[in-house]
């Protein structure tokens, strides 16, 4: 070859290497410069982590009986038994950590699955199952986080917020306590605080700063908060009278009520939201017989008579409302026309403990009495996917990795 020839020879290897996005510098016999420095350490690197390319759904389980605490891990049907409860009262999570209540505080468990949502982009991760420890003090009924902070708020009022970093890094840190808060939920909100319960009526929605500090009373009340939730379109408090949804634009909160359209007795009222993880369609139920779906999109409530209901859920656009009943059949409802449209026989007792939690593509049913875990595809006429058969009564189940 001559030496024409190798020169276009290494000019074309640089012109194919920069199409194809992987040129980090060509060199010519008269260039000498060394390439770039390139990270060890990647867009979105987590230590300990190990990033997924998709979600890394596990459910922990808790027997109220004998404590016993699980993680059953989704993608590869594994198990992992942690120190057992004492006495467990109720189980929650906040996307990656499991809080689970009983005496003399609140265990926390890092379920080593989460996800990172960048709003153009998601992030998945996975980890090592582990116990962090316990928060003292009264039981947990509201647990919501965001990057840097975890409010913990107990039913009776009073709020303890804690250091999110050192909870990931495996330690419980020293809760601290939010002075003045309301007797309702607090929740991390766009690095501020949704403090709910404020006032001397107690229906103020108080926006603070991370220390605590008031930033603006919203205008809009909601009295008697019955239930949270957090959206792509903001945080939805339940309250009288309706739905309140609060949102942030550049620094400005905004507060929207949401009103059911029509009187609605006390037992109606809907409380107690659920929903998929990034979805704005929620789920509560309305008294003994029926269910709520909340469009926060549209901002439109639909009831759905369902009969005697022990849990509800839905993955919202377009998927049907899941509702569990006392006599253990799941239902899927046309939630625009409120019509049955699969029915598939569950449990055959103890259906009251019973919840459904949904994710994008199944659901999960818990089975105390039968000591198992039913997946269903929603979408295939609830078709029974997978059976988990335990070793225990899985009383409480909450899904994390969301």
């Amino acid at each position: 070859m001559t030496p024409r020839k190798i020169r276009t020879a290494t000019a074309l290897s640089c012109a194919a290497l920069a199409c194809s996005g992987l040129l980090v510098g060509c060199q010519s016999d008269s260039d000498t410069k060394a390439p770039p420095k390139v990270s060890a350490k990647p867009h979105g690197y987590v230590e300990g982590a190990e990033e997924a390319s998709e979600q890394q759904s596990r459910l922990v389980l808790a027997d109220a009986g004998t404590g016993a605490v699980r993680v059953l891990d989704l993608i590869t049907e594994d198990i992992t038994s942690l120190k057992d409860g004492d006495g467990v009262r109720g189980l929650r999570t906040d996307g990656r950590f499991a809080y689970l209540s009983g005496a003399g505080g609140t265990h926390v468990v890092d379920t080593g699955a989460w996800t990172v949502d960048h709003g153009d982009h998601v992030h998945y991760y996975r980890a090592a199952v582990r116990d962090v420890g316990r928060i003292a003090g009264p039981d947990a009924a509201h647990i919501h986080s965001d990057q840097a902070v975890t409010a913990v708020s107990a039913q009776e009022g009073g709020t303890r917020l804690l250091d999110r970093g050192k909870l990931e890094a495996g330690t419980v840190p020293r809760a601290g306590e939010l002075t003045g808060a309301g007797s309702g939920p607090v929740v991390p909100y766009r690095e501020h605080l949704l403090v709910t319960g404020a006032g001397a009526g107690e229906d103020t929605v108080e926006v603070r700063d991370r220390e605590g500090v008031r930033v603006i009373a919203l205008k809009e009340p909601c009295a008697q908060v019955g239930g949270e939730a957090v959206t792509r379109r903001g945080v939805v408090f339940g309250c009288e009278d309706g739905a309140l949804l609060v949102s942030e634009d550049k620094g400005t909160f905004e507060a929207e009520k949401i009103p059911y359209g029509a009187a609605v007795k006390d037992a109606e009222r809907a409380v107690g939201f659920h929903h998929r993880a990034g979805s704005t369609t929620l789920a509560a139920r309305s008294g003994d017989d029926a269910v709520w779906v909340l469009d926060v999109t549209d901002r439109a409530w639909t009831r759905v008579d369902t009969g005697p209901v022990v849990a509800a859920n839905t993955a919202g656009e377009g998927s049907p409302l899941l509702a569990l009943g006392k006599d253990g059949v799941l239902t899927a409802y046309d939630i625009d026309t409120g019509k049955s449209v699969a029915r598939r026989q569950l449990l055959s007792e103890g259906a009251e403990s019973a919840s459904v939690e949904v994710d994008s593509t199944r659901a999960y049913v818990n089975d105390a009495a039968a000591r198992k875990v039913y997946e269903i595809d929603y979408n295939d006429r609830l078709r029974l996917a997978r059976t988990f058969p335990l070793g225990f009564a899985p009383t409480y189940m909450v899904e994390a990795g969301r």
